[in-house]
């Protein structure tokens, strides 16, 4: 059976897929106004897209930050967006008795990256058959995901792709080592690369993390040009007032130029 994320390219042309939205659900009106920017552009574009939101923020650095509307009032929004747009969705759980449920509505579950060592919520997930992208955690060698897969592998859910988004290297900040994205992919699962989490600098704002989103645009035509099967961004209409992820999130109006750009090196490199 052809991996779900593999089929989403599955194309004469070649094409990466997006995987793409706010850091967390904010409102339902601006939810939407992300998504449907996304759609219009990607569509134009033809680019496989999958709307990614979070309903809650676990990991947040701060007590006092705001962490998303909730299980049941997150999902509720994205169901809504799913059926209104016609677009696959995608969230993050963090427990394993979130997994049936938010099945119900999600077409994909991520795994955080924190979380991607966790044996019962990675089986939680992948035993609801979906597709389960698991992110790489900062603190993990490429070749450490083989251990993840093996636990995945365990439900015998083919559907599982792996997301690199940067390591840790030093205090408050991230580096990108492009090797991982061929050895992961050897493993034999679509590679993701997290263009806007690679460039976060954890807890570099003393109670919330800071980031460098100039350097989205450099990591992602790298990543591409590395093979990258798709390409995960958080994007937002006004990074400087969103309420999680801001300094590291793409400017939304700036979304169709860098893709544009990206689908030119993906066609060049083939």
């Amino acid at each position: 059976m052809k991996n779900y994320f593999h089929s989403l390219t599955d194309r004469p042309d070649p094409v990466f897929f997006l995987i793409a939205g706010p850091c967390v659900i904010e409102s339902y009106d601006i939810t939407y106004q992300i998504a449907h920017t996304l759609k219009t552009v990607t569509s134009r574009l033809n680019i496989p897209l999958i709307f990614k939101a979070s309903f809650d923020k676990a990991n947040r650095t701060s007590i006092r930050s705001y962490r998303g509307p909730g299980f049941d009032k997150g999902l509720d929004i994205l169901d809504k967006i799913k059926k209104q747009l016609d677009i696959p969705v995608i969230s993050d759980i963090h427990l394993p008795d979130q997994a049936e449920k938010a099945a119900q509505i999600l077409d994909v579950i991520q795994i955080p990256a924190f979380l991607c060592r966790q044996t019962d919520l990675i089986l939680a997930a992948c035993r609801t058959g979906l597709p389960v992208n698991i992110k790489k955690g900062q603190f993990l060698a490429p070749h450490d995901c083989r251990n993840i897969l093996n636990k995945a592998g365990q439900t015998g859910n083919p559907h599982i792709s792996i997301t690199e988004r940067g390591s840790s290297f030093g205090y408050n900040n991230l580096v990108v080592d492009f090797r991982s994205l061929p050895i992961i992919k050897r493993m034999g699962v679509p590679v993701i690369f997290d263009a806007t989490h690679s460039v976060q600098l954890p807890g570099g704002a003393t109670d919330a993390s800071s980031g460098e989103r100039q350097y989205v645009p450099v990591l992602a035509k790298a990543a591409i040009a590395a093979g990258a099967d798709g390409i995960f961004m958080e994007t937002h209409p006004d990074p400087e007032k969103a309420l999680c992820d801001g300094p590291n999130s793409f400017p939304l109006n700036d979304m169709e130029a860098l893709l544009s750009t990206l689908l030119s090196i993906k066609k060049a490199v083939g």
